[in-house]
Parts: structure tokens; sequence; C-alpha cells
């Protein structure tokens, strides 16, 4: 079922053929005519958008997984739904393939930046997890990518397409609340199943090698990969990448910052004790915007709810996923008036993308949106883990005066791989 693995040599060849920009005309579809869907990662979240996708009348033509326990299951999924897919245990073997319209990238966050450039490369649309990103310098290629090869890039953050979460920044973003001083992020704690294990081999079910790609050579853990990847730096940020890309999407859609970011971050974290695991264990990180708003993310932390609560001179908006509630029940339910601001509607994630590969008008997270998000949840680690306050040019994309945090905004790619 699995594809064998190409050569480094072919790679590379196949590497250089897709660093030239070249235009790939966009298909035309007919009203009743499916999209095809190419899958990358299916365990875990990667089922949970094949499932999405099935349900809206894609046809799945490929699936791939590094795991060959999991791409089988996949596999038999479509198939019993009476779908014909062939597997594959290497991206790039997939991409070749004139009868894919659109990429699924569900896998760990280091694998989402080559994979999406690929496939814009290769003339697919793509639709990929968050946070879209694992450094700064990733995500702006991936924008690039997307621009030049004119491809419909959606970010995975589902909450852009929620009622409730649309609704409350509508309300703010129309001054229901009077000048925002405060935006609240709580995150959860860290999930990590301890204690931690020895080293050992790789199952052979798992391409080892080819899942940790880019990333920097280590030996196997079973506590590091598959769902463990987000508690590890070479693959993730923890639940700052996790549920905070999520949270911190909405409130940069709230403050009106979806083409920008803050000026300056600071704060404090803990880490664990015994080092189970590298990501933090709480923090209470805050973003000052160039107005003078504070975005305050706080792990672990008693005056912070779950969610995002916006803080404003008139009173206050909390919003989680099932619940929007205001300081005063009026905020909430008197309706918005005429002159108010109206957000971007979408009431399904996955048909906004699909609806946009036929339209190919910009998805409701569209990749540079979805790159900002993240980027402020980058910014946020990097003053965690370095324990001082950093100035950010969110024209320039830079960290200003601190060189040891500007190279943090990348990260270097194992040998053969490259940005």
């Amino acid at each position: 079922m699995a594809q064998p693995r190409v050569s480094r040599r072919s790679f590379l060849a196949a590497s250089s053929a897709l660093a030239a920009p070249y235009f790939v005309p966009f298909r035309v579809f007919g009203a009743n005519e499916r999209i095809v869907t190419a899958h990358i990662g299916v365990g875990g979240q990667g089922t949970s958008n094949l499932n999405a996708f099935l349900g809206k009348g894609v046809s799945p033509g490929a699936l791939c997984d590094v795991d060959s326990e999991r791409l089988a299951k996949a596999v038999k999924l479509v198939t019993d739904k009476g779908h014909s897919c062939e597997g594959y245990r290497d991206y790039r073997t997939l991409l070749d393939r004139k009868d894919i319209d659109a990429v699924v990238i569900s896998t760990p966050d280091h694998w989402h930046a080559l994979p999406t450039i690929h496939a814009c490369q290769a003339g697919k649309d793509v639709y990929c997890e968050k946070p879209l990103s694992l450094t700064v310098v990733e995500g702006r290629h991936m924008v690039q990518a997307a621009r030049t090869h004119k491809r419909i890039v959606q970010t995975g953050s589902q909450q852009r397409s929620d009622d409730r979460f649309r609704l409350a920044c509508e309300l703010v973003r129309s001054g229901r609340i009077g000048k925002i001083n405060e935006v609240h992020v709580g995150l959860p704690n860290c999930n990590f199943s301890g204690p931690p294990v020895p080293d050992s081999d790789p199952p052979e079910v798992l391409d080892y090698d080819l899942w940790l790609g880019p990333a920097p050579q280590r030996p196997y853990n079973q506590k590091r990969v598959h769902y463990n990847f987000r508690f590890f730096w070479d693959y993730s940020g923890g639940q700052m990448t996790n549920f905070g890309a999520h949270h911190i999407d909405i409130a940069q859609w709230g403050l009106g910052m979806d083409e920008s970011g803050p000026a300056t971050v600071e704060g404090t974290a803990t880490f664990h004790p015994e080092d189970w695991y590298e990501v933090t264990m709480s923090c209470r990180l805050t973003s000052t915007y160039a107005n003078g708003t504070r975005l305050i993310v706080g792990q672990g932390q008693k005056d912070i709810m779950g969610g995002v609560t916006f803080i404003g001179e008139a009173g206050t908006i909390h919003v989680d996923r099932g619940t929007i509630v205001g300081s005063r029940k009026e905020l909430i339910e008197e309706p918005l008036g005429d002159n108010a601001v109206s957000l971007y509607k979408s009431q399904n994630h996955h048909s906004n993308f699909l609806d946009c590969i036929k339209s190919r008008k910009p998805p409701i997270c569209d990749v540079e949106i979805g790159h900002r998000s993240a980027t402020v949840c980058h910014l946020n680690n990097i003053v965690a883990r370095l324990g001082r306050k950093i100035q950010w040019d969110a024209s320039s994309e830079t960290i200003v005066g601190d060189e040891q945090a500007a190279a943090m905004l990348s990260r270097p790619y194992r040998h053969p791989w490259t940005l």
C-alpha cells in the first residue's frame, strides 16, 4: 500500500524543478463535480479532517502517512465509503498526480511548511492545520508560496467559522464595550502523560526518519511522536501553539490585527521541574500593541479563564467553545446596528475552503491570517524560553535589538531538507 521512498537524488531533482515558479491553470468545476483531495497525516486530527471532508462530498484520491497502521486504517475508512484511493508513505510522490485538486495537511507542526509550499508549487490548494507554522520565517515562506502560485490556503483555525466567536469580534469591533484595554487568553495545562520512557528502536510500522524530516536527528522515543510531538520544541510549541493558536487568532480578529501584531512581548513562564517535556508548564505573557491594548496569555493563571475575554472601558465579553457572555446581558443580546462592523461569515470551516476552491476568493482564515496569529504564539514562546522582553516590528517581521531572540524566528533544517 505504501509507496517506496524516493531517493535523495530524485528528491533534490524534484525540489529543483518545484523551485521554479510556474502557473497551473485553475480548474473550473461543474455544478455536480467533486473536488478530489489528498490527505497528508491521517491520525488523530487527520482522521477528523478526513471525515469532515468526506461529509462535504469530496473524493479523497490519496492518503499519506509515515505510520503504515494509521495509513491502512484511513484507507479502509475511505474505501468502506465507496471511494477509490491510494496510500502513500512519502507526500512528495502524490503531488505529481494531476487529478488532485487540494491537499489537506494534518501532520505535526514541523511538517506544515514544506508540504504546503510544495503543494502550492504543484498547483494544489491547501488546507493546513493550525498552527500554520513551526517558526515565523516558515510562515512567511508559506504565504509567499500561496501568493506566487495563486493558491487558496486555509488555516485550520476552525473557531473563525463559529457564530459565537464571530459575534464576539463584531461586538468588540463595533464598540459595544468601548475602547479595549486588555484581552485575556486562557490556555489549558500541559497534558503530557508522564513519566518519560527510555529511547528505543522505532516500531516497524513507522518510518521514523521521514517522521523527523527537517527536524534534528534524535533517537526514537515513543513519548515524542504522534500526539506527544506538541510537547517538544523540535516539533511544536505546547499549548501556546495548540489552544493558543485558536484563541490568539480570535484575539487578533477582534482587535483588527489580522495583518499585523504586537509591538512588544514580555512575561514569565515555568517548566517541568524534572524535564518530562520541554514546553511551558505555566506562563503569563503580555503582548502590547501600538495603541496600548494588551493581550495577556495565561496558562495556570487563576484570574484568566479558558477562551478569550475582551475587557473594555464599558464592559467585558467572554467567548469560548459553546459560550458567549457579557458583563451585562444587553451587551450580547442587543442587536448590532446598521453601521456596525460585519465580519466574514462562514458557517463551516471545511465547506468554506471547498467553496473558495471553486470561487477563488480568499478563505475565512487565509494563509496570511494564519501566519500572523501563529507569529504571536511564536513570539510568546521565544519570551517564555529566554525570560526577557522583546521588541517586535510587525511590518518587517523582525525582533529589534536582540540577536539571540531574532535567531529563534527560524530553525535550521536537517540535511537534505531545505526551506
